[in-house]
């Protein structure tokens, strides 16, 4: 059992609670959790029925492991996204194995994570109804987590989560969410707040039709149908403040 008390824990959780800005507050986590010897990890929102719409807050993963995530198609090809359909609790990747559950992970992905090391992992789910969850993945160079380690981690992590939602609105996200541009976002807090394409274009200095055309190539990217549908999916991933 690694030497990490539930003190350690409520302290970090404090700490993040506080933190003023998703650097630190990354900060304070990867401290903590180096305890458990987990040294990756990343942190945002996913919708299981659209995954374009899946967005990070923060990202703390090697450079090869980033790049080979995010290319093409990759992402959208993770079997743990696959976990998630039948289990809403935080689960390891040594439950899952042990539960015969593991999917198949493909040669090049199963070769990318040996090469880092990686021998056990956290996935902590937070549903949001439906497919749409806020998820916490933690990845370490360990043997299985025990029950208290899995419980104080997930802990931690819900902390973490609500505290980066709380701050990437002011402080921007890890890469541009659903990559959509500073005034595409900036459209959609406006209209958020009730502004029609009038308001937006006098507060942006832009004419109408700009800013008309800003929000329909924004709620394209959300995948959304009406205004009503790409404003509440844009609050449900924190983009827009609620």
């Amino acid at each position: 059992m690694i030497a990490s008390t539930d003190v350690d824990i409520a302290n970090a959780v404090s700490a993040i609670s506080a933190a003023p800005d998703p650097k630190a507050c990354s900060r304070i986590f990867l401290k903590t959790i180096s305890q458990f010897k987990i040294d990756a990890f990343a942190c945002g929102e996913v919708d299981l029925m659209a995954l374009e719409r899946t967005i990070f807050y923060v990202i703390c993963w090697p450079d090869t492991w980033r790049e080979f995530n995010f290319a093409a198609g990759v992402m959208s090809r993770d079997p743990l996204l696959d976990v998630l359909k039948t289990r809403r609790e935080p689960f390891t990747w040594s439950e899952v194995q042990r539960d015969g559950k593991w999917p198949t992970i493909g040669t090049k992905r199963s070769q990318a994570i040996t090469e880092h090391g990686w021998t056990e992992g956290l996935t902590v789910p937070i549903p949001r109804g439906d497919q749409r969850f806020g998820l916490v993945s933690l990845n370490g160079r360990r043997d299985a987590l025990d029950a208290k380690e899995k419980r104080l981690l997930a802990m931690l992590s819900y902390c973490f989560h609500e505290r980066l939602r709380n701050l990437v609105p002011t402080y921007g996200f890890a890469i541009p969410p659903v990559g959509l541009t500073r005034r595409e976002i900036d459209v959609l807090r406006l209209i958020a707040r009730g502004a029609t394409d009038g308001d937006m274009a006098h507060k942006l200095g832009i004419s109408r039709s700009t800013a008309h055309e800003y929000f329909e190539t924004a709620k394209r990217k959300l995948k959304a149908t009406t205004r009503a549908e790409a404003i509440a999916i844009a609050v449900s991933l924190a983009i827009v403040p609620p």
